[in-house]
């Protein structure tokens, strides 16, 4: 007979043994009483065949009727585990290790369109449901949408040990199914969706040019002008469900939901045309900045945000709007010129502030950007007679001298009043510096950019004079940052400055050159980007003895240079009609960043040609100078390539990319911001 496939517990087993204990405790006790009497004696036998009776009625009869209630309750409570799984309120399924569906519950059924489930891989039935990367990462927590429903796929393994049906015992290796669990998190991800959607978002509005759009329309239409703009911003917090208040003549402060903050975004912050567009005879447009704070973790810290965000619109130039996330920051607008405020009042305080510091401190460390060119280092040399002059010891730090610079360094080491130590490499400067010195930062604002990014970490104490747009990387612990992108040069700024730091404040005719000259090279000849405050800073340097024909005389290039430069224009490709690129070999020349920079000038002159990128190779690393004319902004395009700069002028570094590499990137860029009409 065919062994049984059940294995009863021996614990239930023993409970019949006790009777034939019992049975043998009688019959003893029976022969004892037999001796004393017969009669009782027999009586006792008697009673004992009872006994013996029941105890083999219970052991073959009983036992039996008792083992299979025993196993009909097992069988029956399985049936119980099985229906509650059936019915079990979350989707349960059971795979094979093909990946295929063994067992599955009434709930997934529903999940399902197909009928026939069973044996089925799990792909074909959910495609949603991988089954290799939910396997592979079985550890993980994973997330999926089936239809309208979100769930969360818990796996946990299942070892099945299959019994050998003659030795009933169990083989050395178990099968292993995996059960899943479908855990519906639809009402949790609409409850975080709608927190999301409520968060508080911050954002503050200036308006760029406000006394300026005033001053250029007639007095009597001043407050019409003035009841368009509140009507627009007010206009456009309705739209989005705002509570905006105006703290300020120029100035507001808003909040709405998170869920508005998409059709801003959207819309690419539409306001900033519609208050350009407003124009009731004002010669001038005016045009605001904007910025948002979003998911900071307290209200506290998206007020910093916006505050860090409206900072960068206004030191970008102003007409844009910036969002800072915790993680990134992202750039709307920013398609008009600068325009140069006439007010000198801002210039009058940082002047006064940087005096207090520079009085505060017993040395200057000044240093420039990286590859240094005359506006660089002529606004560098400026700082330094100011310092100077309040008998304060200055170092200018120089690591690469250029093509460029060398004629103006040349000059300067050879005039004896100037002291051996002014020009300082990278090692001496981090050598000279000390808690009481004062790093002035000139021409550059990003960090990786200047000449020794070690000076600051170790000087506490900066200052940063910079014409050039900021960006999301800056130098965020200066004490004093002066940023003007609308000035046309650094040169023009330290010259201004000067003159309302002190009137003792005398310039020599070599340091009037390389001032005067650093305003030259950044307005092209003062064909470019030039304003008024250009001229009387022009004006300034010229009556401290700066000449023309020596500052001419800075600008000459090399043979090599020339050829170079030549070579870059023939070589020249002509992209989407109206963008030149090319390539300035850079191998024979000293200088390549400067050539290249001249190049996309020169590519300007041609006829039809709206924008420039000519790309050169030091080392590694790829740089690329960008120009542009009429409407077109290059400094969108380089944004995306990391770098930054101005509506016209810009440029950016690539760091381990080859030319045809570069070449790619470049294009490809320029080929996202025409689909999304940035070009």
């Amino acid at each position: 007979m065919k062994e049984s496939k059940y294995q009863f517990n021996t614990k239930v087993e023993r409970y019949f043994i006790w009777p034939a204990f019992y049975l043998l405790a009688f019959v003893l006790l029976s022969i004892i009483i037999s001796i004393y009497d017969k009669k009782l004696g027999l009586i006792s036998f008697i009673f004992c065949s009872f006994i013996l009776i029941i105890t083999i009625l219970l052991h073959y009869v009983v036992k039996k009727k008792l083992m299979s209630e025993v196993i009909n309750f097992a069988l029956d409570f399985g049936v119980v585990q099985k229906n509650l799984l059936y019915n079990f309120p979350i989707p349960y399924i059971v795979l094979d290790n093909q990946g295929k569906i063994r067992w599955y519950n009434e709930k997934f059924e529903k999940l399902c369109v197909d009928d026939k489930i069973l044996n089925k891989p799990i792909s074909s039935i959910v495609q949603e449901i991988n089954y290799e990367t939910l396997i592979n990462n079985k550890d993980s927590i994973k997330h999926i949408q089936i239809g309208e429903n979100f769930y969360e796929l818990e796996v946990k393994p299942i070892y099945v040990n299959e019994i050998n049906e003659d030795k009933s015992a169990e083989f050395d290796e178990p099968i292993k199914m995996y059960a899943v669990y479908l855990f519906d998190e639809t009402k949790i991800k609409d409850l975080q969706s709608r927190i999301k959607d409520q968060k508080t978002v911050i954002g503050l509005l200036y308006i760029d040019n406000f006394e300026e759009a005033l001053q250029s329309i007639e007095e009597v239409r001043r407050p019409l002008l003035v009841a368009l703009i509140d009507r627009n911003i007010n206009k456009f917090a309705q739209n989005i469900d705002a509570v905006v208040r105006k703290f300020e003549k120029d100035k507001y402060f808003f909040i709405f939901q998170h869920k508005y903050l998409h059709q801003l975004q959207s819309n690419k912050f539409a306001i900033l045309d519609d208050i350009r567009a407003i124009n009731i005879g004002n010669e001038m447009p005016v045009t605001l900045s904007m910025g948002i704070g979003v998911n900071g973790k307290s209200f506290t810290q998206s007020v910093e945000f916006a505050r860090t965000s409206i900072d960068l619109a206004l030191g970008r130039g102003g007409d844009q709007a910036v969002v800072k996330d915790m993680e990134r920051l992202y750039y709307y607008g920013g398609k008009t010129k600068d325009v140069e405020k006439s007010t000198r009042v801002k210039t009058r305080v940082k002047a006064h502030a940087f005096r207090e510091l520079l009085e505060g401190k017993d040395k200057v460390i000044i240093m420039g950007h990286k590859l240094q060119d005359l506006d660089s280092l002529g606004a560098a040399i400026g700082i330094y007679r100011a310092a100077k002059t309040l008998n304060k010891k200055a170092y200018i730090v120089l690591k690469d001298i250029t093509t460029s610079v060398r004629p103006l360094y040349e000059l300067f080491k050879l005039d004896a009043e100037y002291e051996e130590d002014m020009f300082l490499k990278n090692e001496e400067a981090i050598e000279k510096a000390d808690n009481n010195t004062l790093l002035v930062v000139v021409d550059v604002n990003r960090p990786s950019y200047t000449e020794c990014p070690e000076l600051l970490e170790i000087i506490p104490n900066i200052v940063v004079f910079d014409h050039h747009r900021v960006s999301s990387e800056n130098i965020e612990n200066a004490v004093l940052s002066y940023i003007e992108p609308y000035a046309s040069s650094t040169c023009e700024m330290v010259a201004e400055l000067i003159q309302y730091m002190s009137e003792k404040i005398k310039l020599k005719p070599l340091e009037a050159d390389a001032l005067f000259a650093g305003i030259t090279v950044d307005t092209k000849n003062f064909m470019v980007k030039t304003g008024v405050k250009t001229f009387e800073a022009a004006a300034f340097l010229r009556r401290n003895g700066a000449d023309v024909v020596r500052v001419r005389k800075l600008f000459r290039n090399d043979m090599e240079s020339y050829k170079a430069r030549a070579e870059a224009i023939k070589n020249a490709e002509i992209y989407k009609d109206s963008l030149a690129i090319t390539f300035c070999p850079g191998d024979k020349i000293e200088s390549p960043t400067i050539v290249a920079a001249q190049t996309a000038d020169e590519l300007l002159n041609i006829s039809g040609i709206k924008a420039s990128f000519v790309l050169t190779q030091i080392e590694n690393t790829i740089y690329i100078s960008s120009r542009s004319i009429d409407d077109i902004n290059v400094q969108l395009i380089m944004e995306k390539l990391g770098g930054g700069g101005h509506l016209n002028v810009a440029g950016a570094q690539l760091v381990n990319f080859t030319v045809e590499d570069a070449l790619d990137v470049l294009k490809d860029k320029i080929d996202e911001l025409i689909e999304e009409g940035e070009l």
